[in-house]
Protein backbone atom coordinates (compact mmCIF):
# COMPACT_ATOMS: atom_id res chain seq x y z
CA UNK A 1 0.00 0.00 0.00
CA UNK A 2 2.47 2.29 0.66
CA UNK A 3 4.03 1.62 -2.57
CA UNK A 4 1.39 2.04 -4.27
CA UNK A 5 0.78 5.74 -2.63
CA UNK A 6 4.66 6.13 -3.36
CA UNK A 7 4.11 5.96 -7.24
CA UNK A 8 1.32 7.90 -7.59
CA UNK A 9 3.32 11.35 -7.20
CA UNK A 10 5.86 10.15 -9.47
CA UNK A 11 3.02 9.06 -11.86
CA UNK A 12 1.60 12.41 -11.85
CA UNK A 13 4.90 14.59 -12.45
CA UNK A 14 5.78 12.03 -15.27
CA UNK A 15 2.57 12.61 -16.99
CA UNK A 16 2.97 16.44 -16.45
CA UNK A 17 6.59 16.21 -17.79
CA UNK A 18 5.33 14.17 -20.70
CA UNK A 19 2.46 16.77 -21.24
CA UNK A 20 4.61 20.00 -21.04
CA UNK A 21 7.73 18.12 -23.48
CA UNK A 22 4.72 17.00 -26.15
CA UNK A 23 2.94 20.81 -25.39
CA UNK A 24 6.31 22.46 -26.02
CA UNK A 25 6.85 20.71 -29.38
CA UNK A 26 3.71 20.99 -30.69
CA UNK A 27 3.66 24.66 -30.12
CA UNK A 28 6.64 24.17 -31.79
CA UNK A 29 5.48 22.47 -34.78
CA UNK A 30 2.70 25.06 -34.97
CA UNK A 31 5.27 27.86 -35.23
CA UNK A 32 7.07 26.49 -37.78
CA UNK A 33 3.96 25.97 -40.04
CA UNK A 34 3.03 29.69 -39.85
CA UNK A 35 3.26 31.62 -43.24
CA UNK A 36 3.73 34.90 -42.56
CA UNK A 37 2.43 37.26 -45.29
CA UNK A 38 2.90 40.99 -45.18
CA UNK A 39 0.28 43.11 -47.19
CA UNK A 40 0.98 46.94 -48.05
CA UNK A 41 -2.06 49.44 -48.90
CA UNK A 42 0.03 52.05 -50.95
CA UNK A 43 0.34 55.39 -50.04
CA UNK A 44 -2.34 56.62 -47.44
CA UNK A 45 -3.03 59.80 -45.09
CA UNK A 46 -1.56 62.76 -47.07
CA UNK A 47 -0.96 60.78 -49.71
CA UNK A 48 -2.90 60.00 -52.14
CA UNK A 49 -1.79 58.11 -54.71
CA UNK A 50 -3.01 58.77 -57.68
CA UNK A 51 -5.96 60.67 -58.19
CA UNK A 52 -8.69 60.28 -61.32
CA UNK A 53 -12.16 60.60 -62.07
CA UNK A 54 -12.38 61.55 -58.69
CA UNK A 55 -11.35 58.21 -56.70
CA UNK A 56 -8.01 58.11 -54.53
CA UNK A 57 -5.90 55.26 -55.13
CA UNK A 58 -4.96 55.20 -51.42
CA UNK A 59 -8.78 54.32 -50.89
CA UNK A 60 -8.90 51.54 -53.57
CA UNK A 61 -5.42 49.91 -52.33
CA UNK A 62 -6.50 49.67 -48.88
CA UNK A 63 -10.17 48.22 -49.27
CA UNK A 64 -8.48 45.73 -51.79
CA UNK A 65 -5.65 44.85 -48.94
CA UNK A 66 -8.25 44.74 -46.01
CA UNK A 67 -10.29 42.32 -48.14
CA UNK A 68 -7.18 40.03 -49.02
CA UNK A 69 -6.56 40.12 -45.47
CA UNK A 70 -10.01 39.05 -44.57
CA UNK A 71 -9.81 35.88 -47.31
CA UNK A 72 -6.22 34.96 -46.24
CA UNK A 73 -7.50 35.03 -42.51
CA UNK A 74 -9.80 31.81 -42.80
CA UNK A 75 -6.27 29.64 -42.66
CA UNK A 76 -4.67 28.81 -39.48
CA UNK A 77 -1.44 28.32 -40.81
CA UNK A 78 -1.39 32.18 -42.50
CA UNK A 79 -0.92 35.23 -40.23
CA UNK A 80 -1.66 38.34 -41.56
CA UNK A 81 0.52 41.20 -40.95
CA UNK A 82 -0.79 44.68 -42.64
CA UNK A 83 1.49 48.14 -42.78
CA UNK A 84 -1.74 50.17 -42.67
CA UNK A 85 -5.05 49.15 -41.56
CA UNK A 86 -6.50 52.96 -42.10
CA UNK A 87 -6.07 56.31 -43.59
CA UNK A 88 -2.59 56.68 -42.48
CA UNK A 89 0.69 57.54 -43.98
CA UNK A 90 3.49 55.03 -43.43
CA UNK A 91 6.89 56.19 -44.38
CA UNK A 92 8.64 53.62 -47.12
CA UNK A 93 11.41 52.45 -45.18
CA UNK A 94 8.68 51.38 -42.69
CA UNK A 95 6.88 49.30 -44.53
CA UNK A 96 9.64 47.70 -45.47
CA UNK A 97 11.27 47.76 -42.12
CA UNK A 98 7.38 46.20 -40.52
CA UNK A 99 8.09 43.20 -43.23
CA UNK A 100 11.41 42.43 -41.98
CA UNK A 101 10.65 42.26 -38.18
CA UNK A 102 8.07 39.96 -38.98
CA UNK A 103 10.40 37.75 -40.44
CA UNK A 104 7.68 37.12 -43.21
CA UNK A 105 7.66 34.42 -46.05
CA UNK A 106 5.78 37.23 -48.42
CA UNK A 107 5.33 40.92 -48.99
CA UNK A 108 2.61 41.92 -51.29
CA UNK A 109 2.00 46.28 -52.51
CA UNK A 110 -0.92 46.92 -53.81
CA UNK A 111 -1.49 49.87 -55.55
CA UNK A 112 -3.27 51.47 -58.67
CA UNK A 113 -1.63 52.58 -61.89
CA UNK A 114 -2.28 56.14 -64.20
CA UNK A 115 -1.12 57.44 -67.23
CA UNK A 116 -2.35 60.50 -69.83
CA UNK A 117 -3.38 57.82 -72.58
CA UNK A 118 -6.51 55.37 -71.86
CA UNK A 119 -4.40 52.16 -70.79
CA UNK A 120 -6.11 49.65 -69.14
CA UNK A 121 -4.96 46.57 -67.48
CA UNK A 122 -2.98 44.49 -64.03
CA UNK A 123 0.63 44.20 -63.82
CA UNK A 124 2.77 43.09 -61.12
CA UNK A 125 6.47 43.88 -60.62
CA UNK A 126 9.18 42.27 -58.80
CA UNK A 127 12.45 44.08 -57.68
CA UNK A 128 15.09 44.59 -60.52
CA UNK A 129 16.52 46.93 -63.26
CA UNK A 130 13.87 48.46 -65.55
CA UNK A 131 13.76 47.45 -68.48
CA UNK A 132 12.22 49.97 -70.60
CA UNK A 133 11.30 53.98 -69.97
CA UNK A 134 8.10 52.98 -69.35
CA UNK A 135 8.55 50.67 -66.47
CA UNK A 136 11.17 53.42 -64.75
CA UNK A 137 8.41 56.09 -64.88
CA UNK A 138 6.48 53.47 -63.16
CA UNK A 139 8.72 53.10 -60.31
CA UNK A 140 9.43 56.79 -60.32
CA UNK A 141 6.08 57.73 -59.48
CA UNK A 142 5.51 55.20 -57.07
CA UNK A 143 9.21 56.50 -55.41
CA UNK A 144 7.96 59.89 -55.46
CA UNK A 145 6.02 59.55 -52.06
CA UNK A 146 9.88 59.53 -50.24
CA UNK A 147 9.51 63.23 -50.77
CA UNK A 148 6.46 63.69 -48.24
CA UNK A 149 8.37 61.93 -45.57
CA UNK A 150 10.20 63.72 -42.69
CA UNK A 151 13.97 63.54 -43.02
CA UNK A 152 14.00 61.65 -45.92
CA UNK A 153 17.12 63.03 -46.88
CA UNK A 154 19.19 61.15 -44.54
CA UNK A 155 16.81 57.95 -44.76
CA UNK A 156 17.02 57.44 -48.70
CA UNK A 157 20.64 59.34 -48.62
CA UNK A 158 22.09 56.14 -51.40
CA UNK A 159 18.87 57.18 -53.68
CA UNK A 160 18.34 59.63 -56.95
CA UNK A 161 14.81 58.14 -58.59
CA UNK A 162 15.94 60.32 -61.53
CA UNK A 163 18.61 57.46 -61.79
CA UNK A 164 17.72 53.83 -62.64
CA UNK A 165 21.23 52.34 -61.55
CA UNK A 166 21.20 54.41 -58.22
CA UNK A 167 17.44 53.27 -57.24
CA UNK A 168 18.60 49.58 -57.06
CA UNK A 169 22.57 48.29 -55.96
CA UNK A 170 20.88 44.99 -55.97
CA UNK A 171 22.97 42.26 -53.69
CA UNK A 172 22.96 38.73 -54.10
CA UNK A 173 21.38 38.34 -51.02
CA UNK A 174 18.33 40.57 -52.36
CA UNK A 175 18.42 38.87 -55.40
CA UNK A 176 18.66 35.12 -54.08
CA UNK A 177 14.31 36.15 -53.87
CA UNK A 178 14.00 37.19 -57.19
CA UNK A 179 12.77 33.82 -58.36
CA UNK A 180 10.86 33.52 -56.03
CA UNK A 181 9.02 36.62 -56.22
CA UNK A 182 8.39 35.80 -60.04
CA UNK A 183 6.91 32.77 -59.41
CA UNK A 184 4.04 34.53 -57.36
CA UNK A 185 3.71 37.54 -59.84
CA UNK A 186 2.96 35.05 -62.81
CA UNK A 187 0.18 33.75 -60.56
CA UNK A 188 -1.17 36.62 -60.08
CA UNK A 189 -1.28 38.09 -63.23
CA UNK A 190 -2.69 34.65 -64.66
CA UNK A 191 -5.65 34.89 -61.99
CA UNK A 192 -6.01 38.57 -63.44
CA UNK A 193 -6.03 37.35 -66.91
CA UNK A 194 -7.88 34.04 -66.81
CA UNK A 195 -10.13 34.07 -63.97
CA UNK A 196 -11.37 37.97 -64.42
CA UNK A 197 -10.78 38.04 -68.02
CA UNK A 198 -8.94 41.41 -67.47
CA UNK A 199 -6.14 42.78 -69.81
CA UNK A 200 -2.60 41.13 -68.70
CA UNK A 201 -0.10 43.43 -69.03
CA UNK A 202 2.96 41.10 -67.86
CA UNK A 203 4.96 40.21 -64.95
CA UNK A 204 7.66 43.23 -64.72
CA UNK A 205 11.20 44.14 -63.04
CA UNK A 206 11.80 48.13 -61.66
CA UNK A 207 13.58 49.73 -58.92
CA UNK A 208 10.62 50.12 -56.38
CA UNK A 209 11.75 51.60 -53.34
CA UNK A 210 9.27 49.87 -51.00
CA UNK A 211 10.57 46.28 -52.21
CA UNK A 212 14.16 46.99 -51.99
CA UNK A 213 13.66 47.62 -48.15
CA UNK A 214 12.60 43.67 -47.91
CA UNK A 215 14.51 40.83 -47.55
CA UNK A 216 11.64 38.17 -48.97
CA UNK A 217 9.92 37.75 -51.87
CA UNK A 218 8.39 40.61 -52.78
CA UNK A 219 6.12 42.05 -55.69
CA UNK A 220 4.03 45.59 -56.00
CA UNK A 221 0.67 44.99 -58.06
CA UNK A 222 -0.65 47.54 -60.49
CA UNK A 223 -4.60 46.11 -60.17
CA UNK A 224 -5.76 48.86 -62.79
CA UNK A 225 -5.90 52.55 -63.96
CA UNK A 226 -8.06 54.69 -62.38
CA UNK A 227 -7.37 57.08 -65.65
CA UNK A 228 -9.39 54.51 -67.69
CA UNK A 229 -12.87 55.35 -66.42
CA UNK A 230 -13.66 51.89 -67.60
CA UNK A 231 -11.47 50.55 -64.75
CA UNK A 232 -11.72 53.11 -62.63
CA UNK A 233 -15.61 51.96 -61.88
CA UNK A 234 -14.30 48.47 -61.47
CA UNK A 235 -12.13 49.32 -59.07
CA UNK A 236 -14.25 51.37 -57.18
CA UNK A 237 -17.27 49.28 -57.44
CA UNK A 238 -17.66 46.49 -54.04
CA UNK A 239 -17.71 43.74 -56.72
CA UNK A 240 -14.72 44.54 -58.52
CA UNK A 241 -12.68 45.48 -55.55
CA UNK A 242 -13.49 41.67 -54.09
CA UNK A 243 -12.62 39.80 -57.10
CA UNK A 244 -9.53 41.44 -57.76
CA UNK A 245 -8.61 40.92 -53.81
CA UNK A 246 -9.89 37.45 -54.43
CA UNK A 247 -7.94 36.60 -57.11
CA UNK A 248 -4.52 38.22 -55.04
CA UNK A 249 -5.60 36.18 -52.22
CA UNK A 250 -5.70 32.61 -54.09
CA UNK A 251 -2.57 33.36 -56.00
CA UNK A 252 -0.80 33.62 -52.70
CA UNK A 253 -2.89 30.43 -51.11
CA UNK A 254 -1.41 28.81 -54.50
CA UNK A 255 2.22 30.22 -54.30
CA UNK A 256 1.96 28.75 -50.58
CA UNK A 257 1.17 25.46 -51.54
CA UNK A 258 3.87 24.82 -54.11
CA UNK A 259 6.21 26.66 -52.45
CA UNK A 260 5.73 24.02 -48.79
CA UNK A 261 6.05 21.24 -51.23
CA UNK A 262 9.29 22.18 -52.72
CA UNK A 263 10.56 23.15 -48.97
CA UNK A 264 11.87 20.12 -46.81
CA UNK A 265 11.54 20.65 -43.18
CA UNK A 266 14.10 19.58 -41.33
CA UNK A 267 12.10 17.10 -38.71
CA UNK A 268 9.71 15.68 -41.38
CA UNK A 269 10.20 12.08 -41.68
CA UNK A 270 11.89 10.35 -44.08
CA UNK A 271 10.25 7.93 -46.95
CA UNK A 272 10.07 5.22 -46.85
CA UNK A 273 13.40 4.07 -44.47
CA UNK A 274 13.96 6.95 -41.81
CA UNK A 275 17.36 5.03 -41.47
CA UNK A 276 18.86 5.19 -44.86
CA UNK A 277 17.12 8.15 -46.38
CA UNK A 278 14.76 7.64 -49.39
CA UNK A 279 16.32 5.55 -52.49
CA UNK A 280 14.39 7.93 -54.83
CA UNK A 281 12.87 6.47 -58.51
CA UNK A 282 15.68 6.35 -61.61
CA UNK A 283 16.74 9.68 -62.29
CA UNK A 284 15.67 11.52 -59.57
CA UNK A 285 18.82 14.06 -57.71
CA UNK A 286 18.23 16.73 -54.84
CA UNK A 287 20.23 19.71 -55.28
CA UNK A 288 19.42 22.90 -53.29
CA UNK A 289 18.36 26.40 -54.50
CA UNK A 290 20.78 29.29 -52.58
CA UNK A 291 20.05 31.85 -54.83
CA UNK A 292 18.30 33.76 -57.86
CA UNK A 293 18.66 36.69 -59.81
CA UNK A 294 18.62 38.77 -63.15
CA UNK A 295 22.53 38.53 -63.27
CA UNK A 296 24.71 36.12 -64.05
CA UNK A 297 27.54 35.29 -61.51
CA UNK A 298 30.24 32.59 -61.88
CA UNK A 299 29.36 29.36 -60.43
CA UNK A 300 32.09 29.69 -58.33
CA UNK A 301 33.03 28.41 -54.68
CA UNK A 302 34.36 32.49 -54.10
CA UNK A 303 31.30 33.83 -55.20
CA UNK A 304 28.81 31.70 -52.76
CA UNK A 305 30.90 31.71 -49.34
CA UNK A 306 32.76 28.99 -50.16
CA UNK A 307 29.82 26.25 -50.75
CA UNK A 308 30.94 24.05 -53.58
CA UNK A 309 29.48 22.81 -56.35
CA UNK A 310 27.71 25.00 -57.51
CA UNK A 311 25.60 24.79 -60.27
CA UNK A 312 23.73 27.60 -62.63
CA UNK A 313 20.23 27.13 -64.21
CA UNK A 314 18.68 29.73 -66.60
CA UNK A 315 14.88 30.28 -66.70
CA UNK A 316 14.41 32.87 -69.34
CA UNK A 317 16.03 36.57 -67.73
CA UNK A 318 16.36 34.51 -64.61
CA UNK A 319 19.53 32.76 -63.32
CA UNK A 320 19.07 30.26 -60.60
CA UNK A 321 22.32 28.78 -58.58
CA UNK A 322 22.08 25.43 -57.02
CA UNK A 323 24.49 23.72 -54.37
CA UNK A 324 25.23 20.01 -54.45
CA UNK A 325 23.99 17.16 -56.43
CA UNK A 326 22.73 13.87 -54.71
CA UNK A 327 20.19 11.11 -55.09
CA UNK A 328 19.74 10.82 -51.81
CA UNK A 329 17.18 13.26 -49.98
CA UNK A 330 18.66 13.40 -46.18
CA UNK A 331 22.16 14.12 -47.67
CA UNK A 332 20.07 16.88 -49.44
CA UNK A 333 18.74 18.32 -46.21
CA UNK A 334 22.32 17.99 -44.86
CA UNK A 335 23.66 20.46 -47.63
CA UNK A 336 20.40 22.42 -46.99
CA UNK A 337 21.70 23.01 -43.32
CA UNK A 338 24.92 23.67 -44.76
CA UNK A 339 23.73 26.44 -46.95
CA UNK A 340 21.66 27.98 -44.07
CA UNK A 341 24.86 28.30 -41.88
CA UNK A 342 26.62 29.87 -44.88
CA UNK A 343 23.63 32.52 -44.57
CA UNK A 344 21.70 31.62 -47.35
CA UNK A 345 18.57 31.68 -44.91
CA UNK A 346 16.17 31.19 -47.51
CA UNK A 347 18.28 27.95 -49.29
CA UNK A 348 15.30 25.06 -50.07
CA UNK A 349 15.55 21.88 -51.71
CA UNK A 350 14.89 21.30 -55.38
CA UNK A 351 14.41 17.98 -57.14
CA UNK A 352 14.65 16.62 -60.69
CA UNK A 353 13.36 13.69 -62.60
CA UNK A 354 15.98 13.36 -65.57
CA UNK A 355 16.73 16.79 -65.98
CA UNK A 356 13.01 17.60 -65.59
CA UNK A 357 11.55 19.65 -62.52
CA UNK A 358 9.06 17.86 -60.40
CA UNK A 359 8.02 18.65 -56.85
CA UNK A 360 10.25 17.53 -53.61
CA UNK A 361 6.99 15.30 -52.02
CA UNK A 362 6.92 13.30 -55.89
CA UNK A 363 10.28 12.72 -55.84
CA UNK A 364 10.68 11.18 -51.93
CA UNK A 365 7.32 9.46 -52.56
CA UNK A 366 9.28 7.97 -56.13
CA UNK A 367 6.02 8.62 -58.06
Amino acid sequence: MIRKIWLIPVLVAGLVWLSAFRGGNEEKEVKKKVFTVVLDAGHGGHDPGKVANGVNEKDIALDIVLRIGKELEKYDDIKVVYTRKTDKFVNLYVRGKIANEANADLFVSVHCNAHHSNASGSETYVLGLHANRQNFEVAKAENEVIYLEENHEANYAGYDINSPESVIGLTIMQEEFLGQSIQLAKKLQDNFSVKLKRKNRGVKQAGFIVLHQTFMPSVLIETGFITNKTEKSYLASTKGKSEVAANIAGAIIEYKKELTSNIAVDDLPLIPDPDTGVVPASGVVFKVQVAAGANRIEPKRYNFRGLDPISLEQAGSVYRYFYGNTTNYEEARKLQREAKEKGYKEAYIVAYRNGERISVDEARKGR
